[in-house]
């Protein structure tokens, strides 16, 4: 630290300033981040003004990883499985390889889970279509795990969601979408993350 201040900067000039090296500093270097971040439903779908969310000031303070925080983890960071049209909630931003990887090999095969609030009358058949039968782009749609959560919002747990199947499938069966939430990514979860705020993903998780 100089005066205080943690420097990352290399080759960073000092003359009568204070350093300091924090006790059991070491020299390995730092892991890529991966961060998790709520996505508001007002921000659009361009990546450019979603990563003006992740910011210091943004970092959630629940957030129990124990990583400190640092400026190199804020560039280069790349979207993965992006979010239904209209929807809000989890979008993944990372700079490790291997969760890249993982993200974009494995999409098709990785199950996300949606809160979708809806309008209309949705009959016991029709929850059964929602779980399978339907068609969509011209092919039809693997079986999915579709429940209700509460009177207005529905439960949807599909692999490979492709831009729009949510949409088109509530319409399929009578339903009009109201708001569209992710809350996990293969077997992460959001949590309690809340709206604008982001954390980094813990060691242990893996998606």
């Amino acid at each position: 630290m100089v005066d205080g201040q943690v420097v990352e900067e290399p080759q960073f000039m000092v003359s009568a300033q204070n350093i300091e090296l924090t006790p059991g500093a070491s020299l390995t270097p730092q892991e890529p981040a991966t961060i998790l971040l709520y996505q508001p439903a007002d921000t659009g779908i361009n990546p450019g003004s979603v990563l003006q969310l992740i910011r210091s000031e943004t970092r959630a303070a629940d957030d129990h990883t124990g990583i400190r925080m640092l400026k190199q983890h804020f560039l280069r960071l790349t979207p993965h499985i992006p979010l239904e049209r209209n929807a809000c909630g989890m979008v993944i931003y990372t700079q490790d390889w291997r969760a890249a990887r993982r993200l974009s090999e494995d999409a098709a095969t990785l199950e996300q889970e949606y809160i979708v609030e809806v309008a209309g009358q949705l009959s016991p058949a029709g929850l059964k279509l929602l779980n399978h039968g339907l068609t969509f782009n011209g092919r039809a749609l693997p079986p999915g795990k579709v429940s209700w959560q509460n009177e207005t919002r529905l439960r949807f747990a599909l692999k490979g969601v492709q831009p729009g199947q949510i949409a088109h499938m509530c319409q399929s069966a009578a339903l009009q979408v109201l708001a569209m939430k992710r809350i996990r990514i293969g077997t992460v979860s959001m949590g309690k993350l809340p709206p604008g705020q982001w954390r980094y993903l813990m060691p242990q998780e893996r998606f």
